[in-house]
Order: structure tokens, then sequence, then C-alpha cells
């Protein structure tokens, strides 16, 4: 199987990842804040030091790491929490996950909140001046931006949204899912309050660990309950960071995995993962753009992406082309990509697209396996 299917998950993994997550599990398989003996003190140890690898990675030492099973769990903890907090007019851009509009759109229907679409040009650039304007109309409390879309690979201006709502007292949410340990970012900046990351996808770990960053001073209200091994005999859930929002039995290995792979990262380095993706997202382009039958979309040369590309394919729906792509051994995802807003923007909705994303591993044989099934689709289309 040739993989193009990374923005939903990084496949494969570095190798240090798999033995490390191997290595630890046999020898240390305890829960972490369960207990005092070796074990549990060991686990803790390794979720404390990834931590501050994730504060060091990304720039904020001064941010509270909170680990989650996935980033959509993060992102309902942080967005009902501001909801909780009295947030009412939200700002989101046109290409948010469901991750994020339907946890608004269950606050939106209720009219807890009111939620508002960010102005981006036909060539997907964020016009500034105009989103300024929108502030000053209606005050924003609360901004949520993808920092790349998961269906075009849009990198998206966060720090300078941010700044102009900063102006107006707002809260910033930053959705890191796809550029986390990729596209370098000051996440430790004032005018971020909040930065979700998915530790299986461009952090390379496993799936089953993500999470988010915080301004420790945000009282953020708990909006999920449970034990903590920690000040036990309260029955409110604890006011210390990050206990507050780390409820239930961490999932060990999946940090462990995270651990590794955050210090690969390091190895490598950002710049030298992103070099490679722009490589092998311009790579994937020139070989698309060989063929008469497919329209590539959302790709604008002026712009800045991560490894996405979205395309159509003449006289064949999205559906019908992932499963010709799944019969000759290319992995892709089709339809939606659970971000309807985004399709609704560049026209591509209900139907969908046809997604590719490359990483770091992602080989000439792998393209040469592409090129290989749309010779195929070519002569039988």
């Amino acid at each position: 199987m040739a993989y193009f299917d990374n923005a939903a998950t990084t496949f494969p993994k570095p190798e240090a990842v798999y033995t490390f997550m191997s290595d630890f599990y046999r020898s240390n398989g305890a829960s972490a804040g369960r207990g005092n003996y070796g074990a549990s003190l060991s686990a803790g140890a390794l979720i404390a030091e990834t931590r501050q690898l994730l504060q060091e990675l990304l720039h904020c030492q001064a941010k509270q790491v909170v680990f989650t099973p996935t980033a959509t769990i993060a992102l309902n903890i942080v967005l009902q929490g501001l909801v909780k907090m009295g947030v009412k007019e939200v700002y989101i851009s046109p290409f948010e996950h469901n991750a994020v509009t339907r946890t608004l759109h269950a606050f939106e229907v209720s009219g807890q909140i009111n939620v508002h679409k960010l102005v981006v040009s036909e060539s997907m650039v964020y016009d500034l001046e105009r989103i300024r304007y929108q502030f000053e109309e209606k005050r924003p409390d609360l901004i949520v931006v993808s920092h790349a879309s998961n269906v075009f690979g849009l990198i998206s201006p966060v720090e300078e949204i941010f700044r102009l709502g900063k102006q107006f007292d707002a809260y910033t949410v930053v959705d890191m899912a796809q550029t986390a340990g990729l596209v370098d970012c000051n996440v430790g900046s004032n005018v971020i309050d909040f930065a979700v990351f998915a530790g299986h996808k461009t952090l390379y770990g496993p799936t089953g660990i993500s999470g988010f960053m915080m301004k420790p001073e945000i009282k953020l209200p708990a909006v999920i309950f449970g034990g903590t091994g920690y000040e036990s005999a309260n029955q409110d859930m604890p006011l210390s960071l990050p206990e507050r929002y780390e409820m239930g039995t961490m999932n060990l290995i999946g940090v462990a995995g995270l651990h590794a792979a955050l210090k690969w990262i390091n190895d490598i380095s950002i710049s030298s993962l992103r070099e490679k993706e722009v490589q092998n997202r311009q790579r994937l382009l020139e070989i698309l753009d060989d063929y008469w039958f497919i329209k590539v979309v959302g790709n604008f040369p002026k712009n800045e992406y991560v490894g996405i590309v979205s395309c159509l394919i003449d006289g064949i729906s999205s559906d019908s082309a992932g499963k010709i792509f799944d019969e000759v051994g290319i992995a892709v995802r089709t339809g939606l990509q659970c971000a309807p807003l985004a399709h609704e923007f560049a026209g591509t909705y209900p139907a969908g697209t046809i997604r590719f994303s490359v990483s770091y591993f992602t080989t000439e044989q792998d393209f040469q396996e592409l090129i290989s099934a749309l010779d195929h689709i070519e002569e039988n289309i």
C-alpha cells in the first residue's frame, strides 16, 4: 500500500517510537500517580519529561501541558469550559474541523453563543483589515482558528488574527492538529491562550495521546469529572493543573510513544521535517498536474501549505474514486474529511474531494505507485 492519508494519522512512525513503546511498556506498566512504588514513579517521571519536551518544542515553557486521549476531547474541554465562563460572540475560520464546529453548534442552537466566520478571500487569503472591521462591529469573546486546514493544508496567520482579537480581550484557541512539530509556531506568545495538538499526526506519535497547552492563569471550569489520584476526598475537581483536566488513567504507552517521537523530532529538527514535506507536496502536485482528468482544489501559489492536496477527478465521484484507489493499493481520504464548512467555502460540498497527504516518510516508491494507479485510471476512464 502506498500511504497518502497522513493528515488522518502519519504512517509509518519513526522506528524509535515502536522500539521505545515496546521496551518501556514491558518494564514499566504501572499507572502514574496511583502509588509511591518504583514503577508508578517511573511512569510519572516519563509523563513529566514528555510535558517538558512539548513545552520546549513549541516554545511555551510558561504554559501548562494537559494530556487528553484525542484532540477532539481537548477541544471540547477548552471550548465547553470557555462557554461556561460566559463567552458569547465566537469567531471561527471557514476551515474548522467538526471537533470545533459541532461543539460550538451544540451551544449555538441552544442560544448560548453566536458563531461568526472570519473573512477569507476566494484565493484563501485572510483579510485582516476586514477582520478588524468584523471585530469592531461585533466584539469577539472567543476566536478559534486551525493553524492548517485538514482539507486543503492552508496555513493560517494565527498570531496576526489573535493579535487583533486581543485588542478586544478575546480568548484565543489555535487547533494545531496538522502543524504541531511541523510548522514552527511560538505557542508561548501572549496572544495564544490555548493550543491543541494531536500526538498521532505531525508529532509522529501513536494514537490515543493528544492534549492542549494553556495559560495557567485562566480559570477554565472543568467539564469532565472523575478520579485524578489527587485530593481523592474532595468531591470537587482539584484546582491544581494539570490534574483538573486529566481525569482517569493516563494512556502511558501513548505517552511513551509521544516521548520517543518528540526526541526524534529534536534530532531531525522541525525545519528539516518541514523542508522534506514541502518537497514531497511539490512532487505530489507535479504528478497530479500531469493528468488531464484531475483538478486540484484550493491551491494558490502565494499561500503556504502543509503536505495536504485536495482534488477532483472528472466524471468520478470522490467516494467512487476512493474505492478505485483502494483497489490499486493507494490509501487516500475521500468525502468531506470531517470539515463541511471548508467544502462549502470551496464549492465542493456535499460530495467533497479526494485528499492526498504526504509526510516526512513518503518515498519515491510511493509516488511511483501513485503514478501507476493514475495511469490505470486514465486508461479506464
